[in-house]
């Protein structure tokens, strides 16, 4: 994933791209609205019909309101104590059934929002945690920064307002069909009189609601259009703000031993004066469409009644109507000014929108990529025979720049092949097998009859038991707790037997070392066949690293073992040494030796002598790696 400070300048320095309404909607409605088209359309569509119909009702009580209303002024002119009394009845009879609507229709309306979030978020999640592309997605450029955020906050914004929005839109229309008619009835015509010709113009409120709701909604969008950018902005750099803050309590120990909190601090500063930024951008667009939108409201309360009042008070109309017609010119007003009071929804509505649209885009490009045979990606494949073949392989960096070229070997059942020189490269390689690094060309074929199993450097701690932490990927009901307690005692894990049921965050309470000794733990339940380890003893003194090499070798005798390491301990347990150079061009060469397995040597730390030489042997060969032929590539952990 990105970094917060790359994160930060990318959403401060690009302006977000506006597209037409309308394609924009097209690619919304082709993202989220297979969902109506479900398993379970049936089920849902049910549950829409029955919105609908609740929506409906919902206009029909406003109506009745307008109409109850006009009758009570009647009868306060007339003075009649029998109809007030007949309007009391009526009254309580209205409000019953706007409060049983209103309630039924808020449930419905949830459902259909958590069905429609829950959707989405599997479509989504799933195709972020399919073949590596939650890995691969830090590598590409474009704005697609921090993905949870994405698929937790702004699908839960995409649906949720998409329903809200819909609804009330929909509600906003009934309502003006509604109101048109009554409005149209109460109002008289008027004349205009143009030199010798005069027209008669026929319900004249009508025509002044449509003027003044139109007017005013315009220049709203008018005055609201910047408010889109300014959300955007702003609710990418609070995602940028909030990830910095979970990255930092990831990795609290290590700032905690090189006392970085000064610098945290910094970078969380630098991150907050982005949602600064972006505030004040919003506050800027919402200052001015609130200042609209407040006089707005208040001059429509006394608009309608200053329109109808000279007509009452000329006595073409009774009190009652002079009401109901101020009511129907403030229902029909506010239907027509749905642009206006949800200005800032659709705002967020829309950004949030975008924001998933841009990760859906970059997942799919990346699943696009994987499944198509191209020239410009590494196929992974399975093969036809029981080896694991590369075939005329070259590896890319992101950016296109070649790292290893023409790359053909076989790794035979039962080899043991170690992969070293170049960090950057070999790391890449290791990523190209795991199926998580496609830029470059040529194809892998794995072993027909077998999957592989990879170790990496610092193995997936979930949270949750230690149970679940030791079976992973597969559940903690897969293995005998007995079977999982000698696992532990036999990579030196021993006292953490009597906490397997515990729940905790392991990746924080186990240190380094012991991570990767609950990484063989891991191999000695699954039992694979072919293993693939990165690095994967490198946390580990030398005398626990030969233990547990040893121990690899005598329980898996026959496994396939592919290991990326980098310094010369480790050739004591390997059949085969890929050695990946760089040469004038900067392209990895890779050179192999291979040696007796019977007659190979003991490893260096078999003496006291080795042990006591073995780190600083390791640190000088790293450094020599990272200083020379690594150097180019950046850190040697890439």
């Amino acid at each position: 994933m990105a970094t917060d400070s790359t994160s930060s300048a990318n959403s401060d320095t690009t302006e977000p791209v506006v597209v037409p309404l309308r394609t924009f909607l097209g690619r919304f409605l082709h993202l989220a609205g297979p969902y109506w088209q479900s398993e379970e359309k049936w089920k849902i569509r049910g549950w829409l019909v029955l919105f609908a119909i609740l929506t409906v009702c919902q206009v029909i009580i406003p109506i009745q309101v307008n109409l109850w209303n006009a009758r009570l002024f009647d009868a306060l002119e007339q003075r009649s104590i029998d109809k007030f009394y007949a309007l009391i009845a009526q009254i309580v009879v209205i409000l019953i059934a706007s409060m049983s609507v209103t309630g039924l229709h808020l449930r419905i309306k949830r459902q259909l929002q958590l069905g429609w979030r829950r959707w989405l978020t599997r479509r989504l999640q799933d195709n972020w945690m399919a073949m590596g592309h939650h890995y691969q997605l830090s590598h590409l450029p474009g704005n697609h920064d921090n993905p949870d955020g994405r698929i937790a906050e702004d699908i839960r914004t995409c649906t949720e307002s998409a329903v809200d929005l819909a609804h009330s839109l929909i509600y906003c229309g009934l309502l003006l069909i509604s109101f048109i008619n009554i409005l149209w009835t109460l109002s008289e015509g008027i004349s205009i009189t143009l030199g010798d010709t005069t027209l008669p113009i026929p319900g004249f409120m009508v025509w002044v609601a449509l003027l003044y709701a139109s007017a005013a909604s315009s220049l709203a969008l008018w005055m609201g259009q910047p408010l889109i950018r300014a959300t955007d902005r702003r609710q990418t750099a609070e995602a940028n703000f909030r990830f910095g803050l979970v990255r930092a309590r990831e990795n609290s120990e290590a700032i905690a031993l090189v006392h970085g909190e000064v610098g945290e601090r910094r970078r969380f500063s630098e991150l907050f004066r982005g949602i600064e930024g972006a505030w004040r951008r919003q506050t800027a667009g919402l200052t001015r469409l609130f200042l609209f939108t407040s006089g707005y409201a208040v001059f429509s309360t006394a608009f309608p009644i200053l329109i109808a009042a000279p007509r009452y008070i000329a006595g073409t109309i009774s009190l009652g109507q002079t009401m109901q017609s101020a009511l129907a010119f403030q229902q029909l007003t506010s239907a027509l000014s749905w642009p206006v009071d949800n200005m800032q929804k659709v705002a967020e509505w829309r950004a949030s929108v975008e924001r998933v649209l841009s990760l859906n885009d970059a997942l799919q490009a990346l699943r696009d990529d994987s499944s198509r045979p191209d020239a410009h990606a590494v196929m992974v494949e399975r093969s036809t025979t029981p080896t694991l073949c590369f075939h005329d392989l070259t590896i890319a960096d992101a950016d296109g720049r070649v790292v290893i070229e023409g790359f053909s070997a076989e790794i035979a059942p039962g080899e043991r092949v170690l992969i070293g020189g170049d960090p950057g490269a070999a790391v890449k390689l290791f990523k190209v097998v795991a199926g998580l690094w496609p830029w470059g060309k040529g194809t892998v074929s794995l072993p027909c009859d077998a999957t592989l199993f990879f170790l990496p450097q610092r193995p997936y701690m979930p949270i949750g038991s230690l149970r679940g932490v030791l079976a992973y990927p597969s559940t903690s009901d897969s293995f005998a707790e007995g079977a999982m307690r000698d696992a532990l005692v036999r990579v030196g894990l021993g006292h953490l037997t009597e906490q397997l049921r515990q729940h905790n965050s392991w990746d924080q309470v186990l240190t380094a070392g012991e991570q990767q000794r609950l990484g063989f733990a891991r191999l000695l339940l699954h039992r694979p066949r072919w293993i693939v380890m990165q690095e994967a003893t490198d946390a580990l003194d030398p005398e626990s690293e030969r233990r547990l090499m040893q121990l690899l070798i005598d329980e898996f005798r026959n496994a396939t073992i592919m290991t990326v390491g980098f310094h010369a301990d480790l050739e004591a347990y390997h059949q085969r040494t890929l050695t990946l150079a760089a040469n004038h061009e900067g392209k990895m060469l890779i050179k192999e030796s291979r040696k007796d397995w019977q007659t190979q040597p003991k490893p260096h730390s078999s003496s006291w002598s080795g042990r006591l030489l073995a780190p600083l042997r390791r640190r000088s060969e790293r450094r020599s790696l990272t200083n020379g032929i690594g150097g180019k590539h950046g850190d040697w952990r890439n």
